[in-house]
């Protein structure tokens, strides 16, 4: 699959997916017509020991995410929404809607589904000025599965409701995508769709583009 089609200068051509009907698992939707991206070691950019790809598309009401991950080994123990979920594998989204890099969503899911999500204040150097725990995406829909070949899917549906502006064609904001994934050896690996090019997902002058088509 070549990612570099999707993510040509850092953005990502978001394409519009209608589930076949309302309410509809977003397992369901024809995700072979959005362009896959290919995670990358946070640091070097080098390819990462198990591999992480993620397509992305959207509807009328959701901003549905799809990451499937090769995982010889899981590690997750958390059982409850807001527990540190980046101490141990999981996949991570950020989304800067405004695009200045000081205030964004950050969501997370573990293997076993469970959620963290909060509004992250920058201080504009890699820092986090605050973190509210307490917010939470409205009518979030997370599920995981396995594919049966080794690999993790978690789908992700993010109602159109949690943005300011609706969902249109030419719609922008800043983004990234990661995965935080540790081996039997307890070696954790760092990955991102943009290179943040330090271990730390909190620079947002590393994230890319969304651009809905």
């Amino acid at each position: 699959m070549d990612s570099a089609i999707a993510a040509i200068g850092g953005s990502y051509i978001c394409k519009r997916l209608e589930p076949a009907m309302s309410g509809a698992s977003s397992a369901s939707l024809d995700w072979d017509c959005c362009e896959a991206l290919e995670l990358v070691d946070t640091v070097t950019g080098a390819p990462p020991r198990e591999r992480t790809e993620v397509r992305i598309g959207w509807s009328t009401g959701h901003l549905h995410i799809r990451f499937a991950c090769r995982d010889s080994h899981i590690v997750s123990d958390f059982t409850q929404r807001d527990e540190p979920l980046y101490e141990q594998d999981v996949v991570e989204v950020f989304i800067d809607e405004e695009g200045e890099g000081r205030r964004y969503m950050e969501l997370e899911v573990s293997p076993y589904n469970i959620v963290f999500d909060a509004i992250i204040e920058n201080d504009g150097s890699g820092g986090i000025s605050s973190s509210d725990l307490k917010w939470q995406f409205s009518r979030l829909q997370t599920s995981v599965q396995s594919d049966g070949q080794g690999n993790v899917l978690y789908f992700i549906d993010i109602p159109a409701s949690n943005f300011k502006r609706p969902f249109a064609p030419g719609l922008s904001m800043r983004m990234n995508l990661y995965r935080i994934d540790q081996d039997v050896q307890g070696i954790r690996e760092y990955q991102a769709w943009r290179p943040t090019r330090a271990v730390n997902f909190h620079l947002p002058q590393h994230f890319g583009k969304l651009i809905f088509n």
